[in-house]
């Protein structure tokens, strides 16, 4: 499957990588099949959007419930994401 990030794992934390220069339409609407926990590893003007919700900067810890639509939007540089699934 072809992935809008890179990712490696460490003790059952999912790092993800989005790139700078990611096109837009690979950053789509999309559920998961688990709940998960998301986190930025460092500042980022990038933002994230649930369903019938506006944008928000990914700040702090954002959880993800299974099955429920959400979206990245895309900032300035890359992304960094720290993964807890549940």
């Amino acid at each position: 499957m072809v992935t809008p990030y890179e990712e490696h794992i460490e003790d059952d934390t999912y790092y993800r990588t989005f790139k700078h220069d990611v096109p837009d339409e690979e950053l789509k609407w999309h559920w998961d099949d688990e709940d998960r926990i998301i986190e930025p590893v460092k500042k980022t003007d990038w933002k994230f959007q649930f369903d019938n919700q506006l944008p928000h900067k990914i700040v702090g810890s954002i959880y993800i419930e299974k099955g429920v639509w959400h979206r990245i939007i895309k900032g300035s540089g890359d992304l960094e994401l720290k993964i807890f699934k549940k």
